[in-house]
């Protein structure tokens, strides 16, 4: 199977998984609608699809990576919500779409983040019999998702807004903002093969730096349309950014630079390793 075909079929896989959980939602509930109208808003899925690629590549169960991977994405989407909301980025198009808080209201929208978080570490203990894997995940998952990685990253991103941040910095915060959750598929793939959860973080540490600086560099010269979303906020707002700090051209080398580590790195994976290679090339690639 070639990697586009690849693709499609973990894709599917997470879909119809994502899919099938917005079904046990408690009916009748507008937090329960406004929950899986921005979990089945479409998205890369790319932190599933990561944590199925590493499960593959290592020989581990499959079923037990989607499981992770799928509350990752639950996590992911909460994130989201949140991020949208006018006390935080004041975003009304996600994905093409109105924003959660834009299509039912802020209140509604806050609370179906909170759902998609905390339902997401139910939906692991539901799916997972292998209760030691479960824990494992659930261990480093709530610490990537916490003060400790993406919500002390976007802490320190706030702080950083009425501030002069350096690259130094920048990296620090994003390494958590962006990456912790990252490194999260990529630990749901190593739990489920039966290693640490910390084997495939050379791989994911330098994916999601570059997936960072990608979309700052998007931020720039994307195309609206195709992002889904209001673009130039962060340099009209005079963010720091990859952008701001290095220059269009200086990123753009760095985000070379951070996806040639990623690549690099899939040496971790033996010769199974070449949809990770490919998609950190297609990451470098991508126009949303």
């Amino acid at each position: 199977m070639d990697f586009n075909g690849k693709l499609n079929f973990y894709t599917e896989k997470i879909n119809e998984a994502l899919k099938k959980a917005t079904e046990d939602f408690p009916r009748g509930n507008i937090v329960s609608e406004a929950m899986a109208y921005s979990l089945l808003a479409g998205g890369k899925r790319i932190r599933p699809v990561i944590a199925l690629a590493v499960a593959e590549s290592l020989g581990g169960d499959m079923d037990i990576a989607l499981a992770f991977g799928c509350a990752l994405e639950m996590i992911h989407t909460y994130s989201l919500i949140h991020d949208d909301l006018p006390c935080m980025d004041n975003d009304t198009m996600r994905r093409g779409m109105p924003t959660c808080h834009v299509k039912y209201g802020e209140a509604y929208a806050l609370l179906a983040g909170d759902g998609l978080l905390t339902y997401a570490f139910s939906y692991i203990t539901d799916k997972v019999s292998d209760k030691e894997k479960a824990f494992d995940f659930i261990k480093y998952l709530s610490h990537m998702a916490g003060i400790e990685g993406m919500v002390g990253g976007q802490t320190d991103d706030i702080k950083a807004e009425s501030e002069s941040a350096d690259i130094e910095t920048l990296r620090f915060i994003h390494a958590r903002k962006t990456g912790a959750l990252i490194n999260a598929a990529g630990a749901a793939g190593a739990i489920a093969a039966g290693l640490p959860a910390s084997y495939a973080e050379d791989y994911t540490k330098s994916l999601g730096l570059a997936f960072q600086i990608k979309d700052d560099i998007l931020d720039v010269e994307g195309d609206e349309a195709k992002m889904g979303k209001t673009l130039m906020k962060d340099i009209n707002s005079e963010k720091s950014t990859f952008v701001t700090l290095m220059g269009l051209e200086e990123a753009k080398g760095e985000l070379r630079k951070e996806t040639d580590k990623a690549i690099d790195a899939c040496r971790l994976f033996g010769e199974k390793g070449g949809f990770l290679k490919e998609l950190a090339e297609v990451m470098l690639k991508r126009e949303n």
